[in-house]
């Protein structure tokens, strides 16, 4: 229930032949009420019938105050009531609408509820006659309701906004539009544990120089740990090798990891728990199998490590360097083999992995990198080979200077 401040005054305005008048100084007067005065005061300019252009001359004033309002627990109440009664009249009060929605957005986000200002943002109208709104503004409407989306960890949701800011991202000139779009796009490859992409977009963003030095190098840790959680193969290595060469990498704690990883060295297992801690939780989820997308990229790592290392090993004593079985350490180098990231031959009879010189190619299925593989078979071949027509000749030989002693100890 109002005030009876607000109460008599609004008895006062009803009484009136000066409403608009009477409205607008109530409306200028308080610099504070609570949200069953404010709820008061719309409510009766709406009951008055004053016709619509007095009556939308009001809103805008009556928006005015609610934005002066401190408290963004009144700023949602009244926002929520006034929403309701503008959509009685949908068509006529777009623009005022739509502050409302920014009105409680904003006290939404201090409140840190981000997935209702999410909700309240995507029902502002970007699309109507009765109301003008430029590219650059749909824009920033879409990646704000982006970046509330990104901060619950709904990525669905926010890529599908940030979508529709691509289709117009082009036509933006603001940097820092531009620039919260490609934060908001490695963000979702992120979240997506698409790690390579992520960690190329936040190495660009590191870059900008309209970001604060402070937050550069932030995003340029960021590049470096998606690097490392990318599957092992030629395309990390060329990320990893981007990142190593960047002069600024040596500042930052990832710095360690991303040299040994860029050099094929063994991780330990100290050094990959104290780089868990820097990760954020969906970077940590358990992938299909039951291991975390950390473990499987160290694993991966270790075993391209191993790779350098030994030119052929037992599977036991390639699953004790990985910390696995040996069925385990089989299954694994044979589905890096298949996908092209790792160059060799598994013999399952004798139970070794055989590890070809060179860098795979990436390409699924490969299992070579311009002849590589192979060429040690083919070697194998040609020695057989010659081996056996040095045979054949000694036979010969042996046939023409001594025939008996070949009828009685060689020929079967």
């Amino acid at each position: 229930m109002a005030s009876p401040k607000i109460s008599e005054a609004l008895r006062q305005i009803a009484a009136s032949d000066e409403k608009q008048k009477g409205y607008e100084a109530l409306l200028s007067q308080f610099s504070a009420a609570s949200s069953a005065d404010l709820i008061a005061i719309i409510d009766a300019i709406f009951l008055d019938s004053l016709g619509i252009v007095v009556t939308r001359s009001l809103a805008i004033q009556f928006v005015q105050s609610l934005n002066n309002v401190a408290s963004s627990d009144i700023k949602i109440e009244v926002g929520e009531h006034a929403l309701n009664i503008f959509l009685a009249q949908a068509s006529s009060f777009e623009e005022q609408n739509a502050q409302v929605r920014e009105l409680m957005a904003d006290a939404y986000e201090s409140d840190e509820d981000y997935l209702s200002s999410a909700k309240v943002l995507s029902g502002i109208p970007l699309e109507s006659s009765q109301r003008k709104v430029v590219n650059e503004d749909k824009v920033r409407f879409w990646i704000r309701i982006t970046r509330n989306y990104l901060e619950v960890d709904d990525t669905t949701l926010a890529e599908q906004y940030l979508n529709k800011a691509k289709n117009l991202i082009y036509t933006v000139d603001d940097r820092d539009l531009n620039l919260h779009f490609k934060l908001s796009q490695a963000r979702i490859q992120d979240a997506r544990r698409n790690f390579l992409a992520a960690a190329q977009g936040y190495q660009d963003i590191s870059f900008m120089t309209i970001v604060a030095e402070e937050e550069r190098l932030h995003t340029l840790s960021m590049a470096i740990k998606c690097a490392v959680l990318a599957p092992a193969g030629p395309a990390r290595s060329r990320a990893l090798g981007r990142l190593y060469k960047d002069e600024r990498a040596t500042q930052l704690e990832e710095f360690g990891i991303l040299e040994k990883m860029f050099l094929d060295r063994l991780l330990s297992a100290e050094e990959v728990e104290k780089f868990a801690e820097g990760l954020q939780v969906h970077q940590l989820a358990k992938t299909a199998d039951g291991s975390t997308v950390l473990a499987k990229a160290v694993m991966e790592h270790n075993l391209r490590g191993a790779s350098r290392l030994y030119s052929n090993i037992r599977f036991e004593a390639l699953g004790l360097l990985l910390g696995l079985n040996g069925d385990k350490a089989e299954e694994a180098t044979a589905r890096m083999i298949e996908q092209g990231r790792l160059v060799g031959r598994i013999d399952q009879i004798e139970g070794i992995i055989s590890f070809e010189g060179g860098e795979a190619t990436g390409e699924k299925g490969s299992n070579r990198s311009e002849g590589v593989v192979g060429k040690e078979i083919r070697r194998w071949d040609s020695n057989v080979e010659g081996l056996a027509e040095e045979v054949e000749k000694v036979t010969s030989e042996l046939q023409l200077r001594y025939p008996a002693f070949v009828a009685a100890h060689l020929m079967i």
